[in-house]
C-alpha cells in the first residue's frame, strides 16, 4: 500500500490512492491534567490518554492539537532502559485542515519508521540505537518513562522542536504487590492483585539463561493473577550452569502456590516461554493440580539438559553444529535439534498426552531458536491421533523465536545461551508488533476460562 500524502476534507480523514473515511474527529481532553510544553508560538500541544501514566502493555491515544493546516510533521517517540540505552522511533505525518493529528485517524506517510493507519506504532516501532540491544526491564517497580516529541517537516533531522511531553509506562497497576520469595529451594518473585480475596495463580517460567525475568509476570497480575515469576538457575544461589535439572524444584514451587491463602485452587496455570514452555509441558505430564498451560515457541521435548524426576531421567534432544543463516555469519539454531517424533529423539519426547490440563501452544513460523510451528503442528496430530483434544494452537507467520507482551521492540538477532554466540531469533518488525498485540489478550482469555 503506498500513501503519497494524507488530509483531512470536512470530518473525514482520507489517504490518496485508499481514500478510507473514518469517524468525526474528537480532540481528547484530559480535566486536570496540564498539556505538553509549547515550543513554538502558537498552543501545539501533545495529549495522551490514559494520561499521564499507562500500562505498558497497554495502548495509548495520542493526539497533537495546534498545528496549522496540513502542516508536515515528524513524530518522535524515545525512551532509555535501565542501562541508559536509547530505543525510538519516528513517523512523518500532515496535519488535517484544522490543524488537528489525531493517530487513530490519520496515516503515517512513507519514510519513517512505519507508514499507514497505525496508532500505535511509534510504541511497537521502537528500536536501540545499539545494534541486537534488547529492552529488558529488571525493576519493575519503576516505570519507562517515553518522551514524545513533534518537530517540523520531513527531514531525517528535522529542524525545530514544536512541543514535547513524557508519559510513564508502568509495570504494576496501583495495588499490585511484589513479593520477594525465598521459600525453601525456591527462588522467586509473587505479584498480588490488590486487596486480599483468593486469586487464580500462575507460575511464569522463562527460558535459558533469562535468570529471574519478572516483566511478564508482573504485567499479568494486573490481569488479577496471582503470579509466580520462577528462577531456575543463574540467579542468587541457584546453580549458574547446571549439567541436569529435577523436577521436584518445580514440583516445590507449584506446592507452594497451592498452599498459599491468596492463591485460589483447585489447580493452577502455567506460562512458560522456549526452554521455560517444555519445562510447563513436562510438568503438566508428571504433576499434579496443573489446569492451564500456555506454551510460547518451545519444544515439546526435553532440550539443553537432562531431567530428574523420582526415577525417572529424560534426556535432552540431541544437536547439531548450527549453520550460518545472514550477511552478518550469525548462526541459525532453527534445525540444531533432532526431530522429537523420530527415534532418539522420540526419548526426549514428553508424554503430554498424560496431561489433564489445557494447553495453548503459540509459536512463530519464522523461529530461528527452535523450529516452533512444526513442533507445534506435529504435537497437535499426535494428541489427536490418542484421542485428546484439551489443546489448541496459535501460529503467527512472520513471527520469530521472541513473543513479547504488546510494544516490547522487536528483537531479531540474540545471544544463545548455550553457545555462547549470537544467534538469528527471526521474524519481521510488523508481524511480531501484530502476534503480540494478538497472543496477549488470548493468553489473559485462556487463563480466564480454565482457571
Amino acid at each position: 500500500v503506498t500513501a503519497l500524502a494524507a488530509c483531512r476534507v470536512g470530518s473525514r480523514c482520507w489517504q490518496r490512492q485508499l481514500s478510507w473515511p473514518s469517524p468525526a474527529l474528537q480532540p481528547l481532553r484530559v480535566p486536570g491534567v496540564p498539556a505538553a510544553r509549547s515550543l513554538a508560538s502558537t498552543a501545539i500541544t501533545i495529549h495522551v490518554s490514559p494520561p499521564a501514566r499507562s500500562l505498558f502493555a497497554e495502548p495509548l491515544a495520542i493526539t497533537v492539537q495546534g498545528l496549522s493546516p496540513w502542516q508536515q510533521v515528524t513524530l518522535r517517540a524515545s525512551l532509555r532502559d535501565e542501562a541508559g540505552e536509547l530505543f525510538e522511533a519516528r513517523a512523518r505525518y500532515r496535519a488535517a485542515e484544522d490543524g488537528q493529528l489525531d493517530l487513530a485517524r490519520c496515516p503515517a506517510l512513507p519514510g519513517g519508521s512505519f507508514s499507514g493507519l497505525e496508532p500505535m506504532g511509534l510504541l511497537w516501532a521502537l528500536q536501540p540505537r545499539k545494534p541486537f540491544w534488547r529492552l529488558v526491564k529488571k525493576d519493575v517497580q519503576t516505570p519507562f518513562r517515553l518522551q514524545l516529541e513533534v518537530l517540523e517537516g520531513y527531514w531525517d533531522a528535522p529542524r525545530r522542536l514544536l512541543a514535547e511531553a513524557q508519559h510513564e509506562r508502568a509495570f504494576l497497576r496501583d495495588g499490585v504487590r511484589r513479593v520477594p520469595v525465598r521459600e525453601g529451594r525456591i527462588r522467586a518473585t509473587l505479584f498480588l492483585p490488590p486487596g486480599q480475596d483468593s486469586f487464580p495463580g500462575v507460575i511464569d517460567i522463562g527460558g535459558l539463561g533469562e535468570g529471574l525475568s519478572e516483566h511478564r509476570a508482573s504485567l499479568l497480575a494486573n490481569h488479577g493473577f496471582a503470579t509466580l515469576a520462577l528462577a531456575y538457575y543463574r540467579y542468587e544461589d541457584l546453580l549458574q550452569n547446571p549439567t541436569k535439572l529435577h523436577l521436584e524444584y518445580f514440583e516445590e514451587a507449584v506446592n507452594y502456590m497451592l498452599q498459599h491463602t491468596q492463591v485460589k485452587g483447585p489447580g493452577i496455570g502455567l506460562l512458560g516461554f522456549s526452554k521455560g514452555a517444555d519445562l510447563s509441558l513436562t510438568m503438566a505430564a508428571f504433576l499434579k493440580n496443573i489446569t492451564a498451560v500456555a506454551s510460547i515457541n518451545g519444544p515439546v521435548a526435553n532440550t539443553a539438559f537432562p531431567l530428574y524426576y523420582k526415577d525417572k531421567i529424560i534426556p535432552p534432544l540431541a544437536y547439531s553444529e548450527p549453520i550460518n543463516a545472514d550477511d552478518y555469519d550469525i548462526p541459525d539454531y532453527s534445525n540444531l535439534h533432532s526431530d522429537p517424533f523420530q527415534a532418539p529423539g522420540i526419548q526426549s519426547l514428553i508424554p503430554i498426552e498424560k496431561a489433564e490440563a489445557h494447553l495453548l501452544f503459540i509459536a512463530g513460523q519464522d523461529d530461528h531458536i527452535l523450529n516452533s510451528e512444526y513442533h507445534a503442528t506435529e504435537i497437535r496430530k499426535y494428541l489427536k491421533a490418542r484421542g485428546k483434544e484439551n489443546f489448541q494452537t496459535l501460529i503467527y507467520p512472520g513471527v520469530g523465536h521472541c513473543i513479547d507482551p504488546p510494544f516490547f521492540p522487536f528483537y531479531p538477532i540474540g545471544h544463545h545461551p548455550i553457545f555462547h554466540r549470537p544467534a538469528v531469533l527471526g521474524g519481521e518488525l510488523g508481524a511480531y508488533s501484530k502476534a503480540q498485540a494478538h497472543a496477549w489478550p488470548q493468553i489473559l482469555a485462556f487463563f480466564h476460562k480454565y482457571l
